[in-house]
């Protein structure tokens, strides 16, 4: 029986040999994988911190301020004039910086911008308890710092009437509101308080504004 010679083994492959099933061949595929792996990963953490956040506005409820850098808002750290408070639902209201007419009186606005998801009664119901300058009320504007008693410290509400027939019409959705206010002085360097409570079917919080009148 005449033997035959061993058949020889094929060369081994190139590293960047393309054929199929090559170790180079594979590695494409297993980077690509990793990559789409990745991406899906990304994309539900994404989606679980969307939902955390959803969660969490839910727990502490859509009426309260959010965090911002610098002052919170809160009677014990109010805002500066021409800053703004966002609440958690989507409204916000800024103050502006009082400027002195010619007249003597001091003129401001109190603007809201209406980002949540429906009409808001920024007013309430009546243009007599819409605004006041001692009470609680949708919009207070008075003499002296948040936390001190109310009073009348030498500051007059010029234009009452028109700030609360400004304020009362509810306020649409991505609306836009300015409330002219008018303030009468006796002397200069007098603290005025800005307190904004928008009416709300549950909760929400005051917003509160210092500022001196030069």
């Amino acid at each position: 029986m005449t033997a035959h010679p061993p058949t020889p083994a094929p060369p081994p492959a190139p590293a960047d040999d393309p054929r199929p099933g090559s170790p180079a061949a594979a590695a494409p595929r297993r980077f690509t994988g990793c990559g789409a792996a990745l991406a899906v990963l990304a994309v539900l953490a994404c989606l679980g911190l969307v939902g955390l956040h959803e969660l969490e506005r839910g727990i502490d409820g859509y009426g309260q301020l959010e965090e911002t850098s610098g002052a919170d808002g809160g009677v014990a750290d109010p805002l500066a004039a021409g800053r703004t408070a966002r609440y958690e639902d989507g409204l916000k209201v800024t103050v502006s910086a009082p400027r002195r007419a010619a007249d003597g009186t001091h003129h401001l606005t109190v603007t809201y911008r209406n980002d949540t998801d429906g009409e808001q009664r920024i007013g309430g119901d009546s243009a007599e308890s819409a605004v006041s300058e001692y009470g609680q009320a949708p919009l207070v504007v008075r003499a002296g710092r948040p936390l001190d008693a109310p009073t009348s410290g030498g500051l007059r509400w010029a234009n009452r009437d028109e700030s609360a027939a400004a304020l009362l019409p509810p306020l649409a959705e991505d609306g836009k509101r300015t409330v002219p206010v008018r303030l009468r002085a006796d002397r200069t360097g007098v603290t005025v308080t800005v307190e904004v409570r928008p009416p709300d079917d549950g909760y929400r919080e005051a917003a509160y504004w210092e500022f001196t009148l030069g």
